[in-house]
């Protein structure tokens, strides 16, 4: 096998936009590094079956939809 041919897998925390903090490995990051999501499981409408309102907390969504509200979607 080829010496550094496969990146590192190691811990991360796993923060979700309720702010519960989980930790799970990957080999995004570093080792210790947080990954803030702006959506998951717990807010997207596609698990939550339409109830719930998707967080705006970077301002994407209402950019996304100003951007393209002439479109009717």
């Amino acid at each position: 096998m080829k010496k550094d041919l496969h990146p590192e897998y190691h811990i991360i925390d796993v923060k979700m936009t309720d702010g519960t903090v989980f930790q799970m490995k990957s080999t995004w990051g570093k080792e210790g590094d947080q990954l803030s999501l702006d959506i998951d499981p717990t807010v997207h409408p596609a698990w939550t079956g339409g109830s719930a309102k998707l967080m705006d907390s970077g301002g994407r969504v209402s950019k996304f939809k100003k951007k393209y509200e002439g479109l009717g979607f």
